[in-house]
């Protein structure tokens, strides 16, 4: 019985602690990079805490001028919901994994036979128990890339609402071909880096950018004046926290809590993406990649072409 109430107890503070803190984009964020704070093995917290803050920018660059000229209301809004609803799934998914984590350290034995009660992948079991006896931190944070792609593939990516409402109409397809969308890793400087989103519905695709950005994040180069500025710029979802140190002129994006309320998410029942698929090989291999010089430049040069668009089609409307 005391075993039972224990693992009662376990299940309860998991639950509870991750819906406190799977509010929105905001909150999702600040517990990503608190948890590698305090954990700072796991690489993946801090590589989910920089893709949230994106997350927030893309919610609140919706709000920007030429975005509110060029789509309607509900256009906005499911591209809105397309972030949101990616962001609570992987969170919903991947902190209870965090929490299990940290009871395990707290009471110096595995608790990952916790996982299917709370919706885990077998496949993040078997890797987490690996960890735990081999401590390979770059193993884990590629099975949590793997995993947190696979986990939102059949709910967001081939779910019908968003695939015929958003991946397959003109506003999400523009964006795509014209490379308007990129994970943008900031520094308190003038510098920027990053990768570019192509393809998005792609698993392939979204697993080697998620490879790519963990890769940058954690080049020498990068890592030390990322981390200053994640402990030290607060999360507001407005690209500013990061453009007022950047020397050029640009509109400046709201604060994502004055623009979008607190969403209630209906959760589903979850089936195991790996029992059903497995995983590709090369999903696992980590090739070290340089960070591009030049992400801001060519950035920023397509959110110019974005203003001038939306100014000539200004003056014919």
């Amino acid at each position: 019985m005391v075993a039972a109430r224990g693992k009662a107890d376990h299940l309860h503070y998991i639950i509870f602690e991750t819906n406190e803190h799977n509010l929105d984009n905001i909150s999702r964020t600040k517990a990503y990079q608190n948890f590698y704070m305090a954990f700072p093995e796991i690489k993946w917290a801090f590589v989910a805490s920089m893709v949230s803050r994106n997350a927030g920018w893309n919610m609140t660059d919706l709000w920007l001028s030429p975005l509110r000229k060029m789509l309607s209301n509900s256009q906005r809004k499911r591209l809105f919901m397309t972030y949101e609803r990616a962001n609570w799934l992987i969170f919903s998914d991947a902190y209870p994994q965090l929490l299990v984590y940290q009871l395990s350290l707290n009471l110096n034995k595995p608790l990952f036979h916790l996982f299917p009660e709370l919706n885990v992948s077998r496949y993040m079991q078997q890797e987490w128990e690996l960890f735990w006896e081999h401590h390979d931190k770059k193993r884990l944070l590629l099975a949590l890339i793997i995993n947190e792609q696979n986990v939102i593939q059949r709910p967001v990516i081939n779910q019908d609402y968003f695939k015929y409402r958003v991946f397959w109409r003109p506003p999400y397809l523009l964006q795509d071909i014209l490379l308007l969308n990129a994970i943008i890793i900031p520094t308190k400087s003038n510098r920027l880096y990053g990768a570019f989103v192509h393809d998005f519905t792609n698993i392939d695709k979204r697993i080697a950018l998620g490879k790519k950005i963990a890769s940058i994040m954690f080049h020498p180069r990068v890592y030390d004046p990322l981390l200053k500025f994640a402990r030290s710029v607060e999360h507001t979802g407005s690209r500013w926290d990061y453009e007022k140190f950047l020397n050029i002129q640009t509109e400046k994006a709201p604060l994502l809590r004055m623009v979008y309320p607190v969403i209630t998410h209906q959760d589903i029942i979850r089936k195991d993406w790996y029992r059903k698929g497995g995983i590709k090989h090369h999903w696992t291999k980590y090739n070290p990649e340089n960070p591009d010089p030049h992400i801001k430049q060519s950035f920023y040069n397509r959110r110019k072409l974005m203003y001038v668009y939306y100014h000539i089609k200004d003056l014919f409307m």
